[in-house]
């Protein structure tokens, strides 16, 4: 059977002219299938399609990025460690940052790179003059060390010949070293080869690291996830403006195509600002601030950062805006340990120091006066509200004239470590927990009402009413035989009347109250008491609204933005309105990264807070309707104060246990110490109460009673 061979294309007779035909010519009819020649196609023309679509292929073009990635990974880190051992070695370095501070016009910081470069052409010089003198000393103390260890082994090898009798061992101690430094030589040379073999190949894998952590390729041959990203680049004026232009705000990008110097006229000189850089824009007419403001996060993408890395404020020119632009990551770097760990000499000075609360966003120490300034901390829950204010708290507490009345409605053991500084410590989340914060706030009511009422002059220590957790003293539903509820915010409430009363007079006389919350709203953080605090702070918030009702419409207009810290992952970052910090100038706020002091060392500062005081004694709040032993009860609030004045006596009585002492007097206490031995008597003009006849009382009872007991 032959078979039937069809060709598509056949060939033209020998005598065909190449000549077109005539206009006219009819058209020639096409050819049968079967008349038609099939031409084979050329092996060189099916090789080369082949190859074409393995190249168009993405598993060889990612082959192929590949190859050029690594390859340039360690050409590029053979060009970064050649850079870095020039510049270590001269003074190139130097001369380009020189040269850089020149091009910027700051030329006090070229002058401080001229210098230090002198210094080190200086160093550098004299480190090779020494080079020249040392083989002498080094021969020098070579030999010295070389005889002296010989003559070291020979008196070793005597004692060791004397001791055994052999006179064969004084060369033992010698010889056992010459052996030592023979197995050294064999260890070498068998590692010496496999050594010079690997060698090369380490050093390329090195080379290839420094390359890849670099990331010294191109850009097309980098992956996916890292092709074409600027994170990280630096912030130069072309990179601010083109950042504003694409904001999506037609009049801010009209104004600048139609300037001249393409919207360079709208930036001031952008300055280093601790871990970032900052630049005032003055924006063209027709553009408002607050339309700038709306756009952070745009702005901080077209900026290649994330949104928290940016930050916006409103300074005092005219249709201005200032942005902060942090380095690529630096706001996820911890700030270090708080000095109050660090030093352990440290004191604090309620009327004239600062406390050391963490770092404002440049970098720089932010520290915040506590003298006189009631304070509110809020924020959303487990963002280390409790650990911030704890933490001012704990640098308080090294000033011994300070007292402490704290209320922990959470009861977890947050401030356990004050046992033995404050004066009164409750620990509890119940309503009768609530009801003792309560009382106690208006013990702190009481005292302030006393000193407002003292001769003109008189010096007051400060007393800090401290309640964590208050938005369960707010939300607490438990009223008393009056009926009159504790929690809420109306006039009848009672932890809501006395936190305004402290509000409203106790600064005139040291009597300050903290407050800390979380989650506010108008129903667990009152208006009134809010803007009752003069230093006021936020940690990561939901909403705007609740950032208002944190920080207030002037700090929140102004800049401030808890709101848009993000939860979780700025914990201890906080948004403050105070006058007790440094604000830069035209700032109604400042963000501060506090240091975080944990349990363990919270525990450790406050032993020291309580050497520093004279044996103050924790009240713990009880609740009985009747007293148990008036004069224990006495002693216990005397403590080891040598001591008391009588109305203390009263107050720390009725704050243990406000049913049974709340309504005492001082004729009260003087009836009960009546005849014990233990009354009241002055001391510099004042009525007190002694501890030691106090404790003489408490033993003549236990023996009168002994002896009773035995007849």
């Amino acid at each position: 059977m032959t078979d039937n061979v069809v060709h598509l294309f056949k060939d033209p007779p020998a005598d065909t002219d190449d000549r077109a035909p005539a206009p006219d010519a009819p058209a020639a009819d096409p050819l049968p299938l079967e008349a038609a020649e099939v031409r084979p196609v050329p092996v060189w023309r099916r090789s080369g399609r082949a190859v074409g679509r393995a190249a168009r292929d993405e598993r060889t073009r990612a082959a192929g990025r590949a190859v050029v990635r690594h390859g340039s990974y360690v050409v590029g880190g053979t060009r970064i460690v050649a850079r870095r051992a020039w510049d270590g070695r001269t003074a190139a370095r130097y001369e380009r940052m020189i040269r850089a501070a020149e091009a910027a016009g700051n030329l006090e910081a070229a002058a401080e790179w001229e210098e230090r470069g002198r210094q080190y052409r200086a160093a550098r010089h004299q480190r090779r003059m020494d080079l020249l003198t040392s083989p002498e000393p080094l021969v020098k103390n070579a030999a010295y060390a070389t005889g002296g260890t010989l003559a070291g082994l020979l008196l070793l090898g005597v004692a060791l010949a004397v001791a055994t009798k052999e006179p064969g061992d004084v060369v033992t101690p010698l010889m056992a070293v010459v052996e030592f430094i023979e197995l050294m030589i064999v260890i070498v040379s068998v590692v010496w080869g496999p050594a010079v073999a690997v060698a090369p190949w380490l050093a390329l894998c090195g080379l290839w690291a420094v390359g890849r952590h670099q990331q010294a390729a191109p850009q097309w041959a980098l992956p996916a996830q890292q092709r074409g990203s600027d994170a990280g680049a630096p912030i130069t004026p072309s990179v601010v403006v083109t950042a504003l232009r694409d904001l999506g705000i037609a009049p801010l990008r009209k104004a600048i195509k139609e300037m001249g110097d393409v919207g360079a006229a709208m930036l001031s000189p952008i300055k280093i600002a601790g871990c970032g850089v900052e630049v005032d824009v003055t924006l063209p007419s027709g553009v408002s601030t607050q339309e700038v403001q709306g756009r952070r996060r745009k702005l901080a993408e077209n900026l290649a950062r994330h949104e928290h890395e940016v930050f916006i404020t409103i300074p005092t020119a005219a249709r201005t805006v200032r942005l902060w632009i942090a380095d690529s990551g630096a706001l996820d770097e911890p700030i270090g340990p708080s000095p109050l760990v660090l030093d352990a000499e440290l004191r604090a000075d309620y009327k004239k120091g600062k406390a050391p609360w963490g770092q404002d966003l440049r970098g720089d120490a932010a520290a915040l006066s506590l003298y006189q300034r009631h304070m509110l901390v809020t924020g959303l829950s487990n963002q280390g509200k409790t650990a911030a204010v704890r933490a001012l708290a704990l640098w308080l507490a090294l000033d011994p004239t300070v007292e402490f009345r704290i209320a922990d409605l959470k009861g977890a053991g947050d401030w356990a470590m004050f046992d033995g500084i404050a004066t009164v410590l409750i620990q509890g989340p119940t309503d009768d927990h609530v009801i003792q914060a309560t009382e106690m706030v208006e013990s702190g009511v009481t005292e302030m009402e006393r000193r407002l009422t003292a001769p003109p002059g008189t010096a007051f220590p400060p007393l800090i009413v401290l309640v964590d957790e208050a938005q369960v003293a707010f939300m607490c539903p438990a009223v008393d035989e009056e009926k009159r509820p504790y929690g809420g915010s109306k006039a009848t409430s009672r932890y809501f009347m006395a936190a305004r009363k402290i509000h409203n007079q106790g600064r005139a006389v040291n009597v300050l109250l903290w407050q800390g919350t979380q989650d506010p709203t108008d129903q667990n953080l009152p208006k009134l008491v809010r803007e009752g605090a003069h230093t006021r702070a936020s940690l990561a918030l939901g909403t705007e609204s609740q950032a208002r009702m944190a920080l207030g419409d002037k700090a929140v207009d102004g800049g401030a933005a808890p709101h848009l810290l993000r939860q979780g992952l700025d914990k201890g970052t906080l948004v403050v309105a105070s006058d007790g910090i440094d604000i830069p100038a035209g700032q109604a706020s400042i963000t501060v990264r506090t240091h975080y002091i944990d349990t363990e060392a919270a525990a450790e500062v406050g032993a020291r807070a309580r050497a520093l005081r004279d044996g103050v004694t924790t009240l713990r709040v009880i609740d009985t309707d009747e007293p148990t032993d008036p004069l224990t009860d006495i002693a216990h609030v005397i403590g080891t104060a040598p001591r008391v004045l009588t109305q203390d006596v009263l107050q720390r009585l009725a704050t243990t246990n406000p049913k049974a002492y709340g309504s005492w007097t001082h004729a009260d206490l003087k009836r009960v110490l009546e005849g014990t031995g233990a009354q009241p008597y002055k001391s510099d003009g004042r009525m007190v109460v002694g501890r030691d006849r106090i404790a003489r009382a408490l033993a003549n009872r236990t023996n009168d009673g002994s002896a009773s007991a035995a007849q």
